[in-house]
C-alpha cells in the first residue's frame, strides 16, 4: 500500500461501536481521498433527503494519497457530510497538521455514524482508538477545549474539535483544528454538533510508504521549486508577504470588491483592511500548515485597545466580510471578530456577509431596534460586528435568528434578495458582475456560493495560468470546468489549492503517480475531478436541487455595477450557463446524460430516476 494507509475507522455514536475497515481500493483509484473519496462514501450510505442535523447523515474525516508525504502543501484533509446551511452535499478542507497527524496514526479517513446520548470526543494513538466523556468540555470555546485535551492526552497531539457554535448547531458552524485551522464552509461544525461529538483527537508515530521514492523526491523538488520561483507563491512574493490580504487592494483596485452588502463594488478605505496594512501595523510573523513552504499564515498582535492581544490574523475574505462587506475599516475590530470566530467555531464568510444583510435590512426599516434587542445595526459600525458574532455563535437575542445565516434571516423578515447567497450560502469576495467568470462560479458551485471551487480569480485577475478578460463571458464556461474539475483533483489529492498559483496538472499528477504507484495519464488524474464533479452533481439533484437553483441574487442579474471599468455591468449568467451545461455534458436541465455517466464509470451509481426533476 503506497500513499493510502489503507484503513479507514468507521465510529457509530449510538451504539459506541469502533471498527476498522479496509479502504476500497477501486473507490480509492477512481476518487483518490480528500473530498472526492468522501463525497463517495456519502453518496452511497447517506440519503440525498435527509435532514442534515438528524442521525442519519454521516459525518466523515477523509485525508488524501499525498497528506502527510513531503508533497508540496501536503497537509490538509477534508470534512465531508450534507451541509446543514445549503442542504447540498458538503465538504470543507482544513489546513495545519491534524490531517497528516491521521495519517501517521495510520488511517485514511474516520465515518462518524448514529448521535452519541451525551457529549464525547474520540481519542486515536495508533491502533488504541476509543470515545471518552467530553461532558466536561461542553460549552467551552475552540481555544479552552483544544489545551485541555492536550492535557488529557498526548500533549504533541493534534486536535480538532468545535466550539458553541458547533454545540448549538449554529448554520454554518466550523470543525477547527490546531486552533485556528477550519473546514470552514456549509456547517460540518453544526453535524459535529447534532452528533454529540466534540473532538477527535489523533497521535501517529507511523510512516507513510511511497511507491517510489525517488520519481517522488524529482516530483515534489520540481513542484517546491516551482513555488519558491512563483511571484505570488516564493519568497518576498504577494502570500508570503501580505498573506491571502494581498488580494483587498487588487480587486479593490478594479471594482470588484464587493461593499456594504454588495451595494457597491469598491471600498473606499481598502487600503486601511488590506494585507499591506495588517504586515505593516500588526505583522509578528508568517505561519505555515505542513509541509508548507509558502507560509500565507499570519500571526499578529493588536498592540493596544480593548481588542489587544496575539491572535491568528484574518484571511482575505474573513477580512472582507468583515469589513468592505460591512463598510467597517477598523481592522482592530475586524481582527477580533475574526479571533471570536476562531473561539466560537464559526464561518466568518457567513458571520460577516450575515452581519451585513442584516445592516441593509436595518437601514432599509424591514427590521427595527426592537428586533434587535434595543441595538441599532449600520454599516461602519465597528462594534457591531464583534457583538453580533458572540451572539450569533451563542445564539442569543437576534443572534438566534442570524445563526440560520442571511438568506433564512432575510426571508423571515420577507427581502431574500438582499441576502447575496448562492443555495444559502453567501457569496465570497469577488464581484461577479466584474469577473464574469466567478459570477458563474458561485451560480455552479455544487456547495453553494463558493471561491476556492474553480477559482477563476485567478485567471481573471491574476493571470494565472494565462490571463483572460474578466469582463466578457467567451471561453468562460470550458475555462470554469477545466478549473473545477482540477481543484477537485487538488481536494481529493489533499494539497492546498494556493499551491496551484505555481503548478498545475503536470505537476500534481506526477506527484500522485509516484506516490501511489498507480500509471495514470495527466489526462485520466483530470478525469478523476470531473468524475468527483458529477458524482456531487448527482448528490444535489437527488437532493431536489434543479437548474433554477444554479443562479445568483437579482442584484448581480439585475443591478449594474456603479463604477469602475465594468460599469454599467451585470452578470450575463443565461449566456454562459447553456455553454457550461453543454461543454459539461448535462441537458438543459442541468442534469448528467447517461452518456456523460458512462464515461465517467457512475452510470450504475445513478440511484434514482431523475427524468422528473
Amino acid at each position: 500500500m503506497y500513499g493510502w494507509t489503507g484503513k479507514i475507522i468507521r465510529v457509530n455514536l449510538t451504539e459506541k461501536s469502533i471498527k476498522i475497515e479496509d479502504l476500497n481500493m477501486e473507490d480509492a483509484k477512481l476518487y483518490l481521498g480528500g473530498r472526492g473519496l468522501g463525497s463517495k462514501i456519502l453518496y452511497d450510505e447517506v440519503d440525498p433527503k435527509i435532514d442534515p442535523l438528524s442521525p442519519e447523515n454521516k459525518l466523515i474525516f477523509m485525508t488524501g494519497p499525498v497528506t502527510g508525504t513531503y508533497a508540496t502543501c501536503a497537509g490538509r484533509f477534508n470534512v465531508v457530510a450534507k451541509a446543514p446551511l445549503t442542504g447540498t452535499i458538503g465538504a470543507a478542507n482544513s489546513g495545519g497538521h491534524f490531517g497528516p497527524e491521521l495519517k501517521f496514526a495510520g488511517y485514511d479517513g474516520i465515518i462518524f455514524e448514529g448521535k452519541a446520548d451525551k457529549p464525547v470526543y474520540l481519542h486515536i494513538c495508533d491502533d488504541l482508538i476509543e470515545l471518552k466523556s467530553a461532558e466536561h468540555l461542553w460549552g467551552k470555546d475552540v481555544f479552552e477545549t483544544t489545551d485541555l485535551l492536550l492535557q488529557e492526552n498526548e500533549k504533541d497531539a493534534r486536535v480538532a474539535c468545535i466550539g458553541p457554535g458547533g454545540e448549538k448547531q449554529v448554520l454554518f458552524a466550523t470543525v477547527m483544528n490546531d486552533k485556528d485551522r477550519a473546514a470552514g464552509r456549509s456547517g460540518m461544525g453544526a453535524v459535529m454538533g447534532s452528533k454529540n461529538l466534540k473532538a477527535v483527537v489523533v497521535k501517529g508515530t507511523k510512516s507513510i510508504k511511497v511507491a517510489n521514492q525517488d520519481k517522488f523526491k524529482a516530483a515534489a523538488m520540481d513542484a517546491r521549486g516551482k513555488i519558491n520561483e512563483n511571484g505570488v507563491t516564493g519568497p518576498g512574493g504577494g502570500l508570503p508577504t501580505y498573506g491571502t490580504e494581498v488580494l483587498v487592494n487588487i480587486l479593490n483596485e478594479v471594482h470588484g470588491l464587493p461593499t456594504r452588502n454588495w451595494k457597491d463594488s469598491r471600498f473606499e478605505d481598502g487600503e486601511l483592511i488590506s494585507g499591506e496594512y495588517l504586515a505593516e501595523k500588526y505583522l509578528i510573523r508568517n505561519k505555515a500548515c505542513f509541509a508548507c513552504s509558502i507560509g500565507c499564515g499570519r500571526v499578529i498582535n493588536i498592540p493596544d485597545g480593548k481588542y489587544k492581544g496575539i491572535v491568528a490574523g484574518p484571511e482575505y475574505e474573513a477580512a472582507w466580510a468583515y469589513g468592505a462587506c460591512c463598510g467597517v475599516k477598523d481592522l482592530n475590530a475586524i481582527n477580533k471578530a475574526n479571533h471570536v470566530c476562531n473561539l466560537l467555531g464559526i464561518d466568518p464568510i457567513t458571520m460577516g456577509a450575515t452581519i451585513a444583510c442584516a445592516m441593509e435590512l436595518y437601514e432599509s426599516g424591514y427590521i427595527t431596534k426592537e428586533d434587535l434587542g434595543g441595538r441599532e445595526l449600520r454599516f461602519g459600525d465597528a462594534e457591531s460586528i464583534i457583538e453580533w458574532t458572540e451572539l450569533t455563535g451563542n445564539r442569543e437575542g437576534f443572534g438566534d435568528i442570524m445563526a440560520l445565516g442571511s438568506y433564512r434571516m432575510a426571508e423571515k423578515y420577507g427581502h431574500p434578495e438582499l441576502s447575496m447567497s448562492v443555495k444559502k450560502q453567501e457569496m465570497p469576495a469577488y464581484d461577479g458582475r466584474v469577473l464574469q467568470g466567478m459570477g458563474l462560479e458561485y451560480a455552479t458551485s455544487n456547495r453553494g456560493g463558493c471561491h476556492v471551487r474553480g477559482y477563476l480569480t485567478s485567471p481573471e485577475i491574476l493571470g494565472i495560468p494565462v490571463k483572460v478578460d474578466p469582463h466578457t463571458t467567451e471561453g468562460k464556461a470550458p475555462l470554469l470546468k477545466t478549473f473545477q474539475d482540477l481543484t477537485a483533483v487538488v481536494d481529493s489529492s489533499d494539497i492546498c489549492l494556493f499551491s496551484t498559483f505555481a503548478i498545475g496538472l503536470p505537476e500534481i499528477a506526477e506527484m500522485l503517480r509516484s506516490v501511489t504507484g498507480l500509471e495514470f495519464s495527466d489526462e485520466e488524474v483530470l478525469r478523476v475531478g470531473e468524475r468527483i464533479w458529477n458524482l456531487e452533481k448527482l448528490f444535489n439533484l437527488e437532493a431536489g436541487f434543479t437548474r433554477k437553483d444554479d443562479t445568483l441574487p437579482e442584484r448581480l442579474l439585475k443591478e449594474p455595477v456603479n463604477s469602475g471599468p465594468a460599469k454599467g455591468k451585470v452578470v450575463e449568467l443565461e449566456k454562459m450557463l447553456n455553454e457550461y451545461y453543454e461543454v459539461r455534458g448535462w441537458d438543459e436541465e442541468s442534469i448528467p446524460t447517461d452518456e456523460k455517466l458512462e464515461e465517467l464509470s457512475l452510470l450504475s451509481y445513478k440511484k434514482k430516476e431523475l427524468a422528473d426533476v
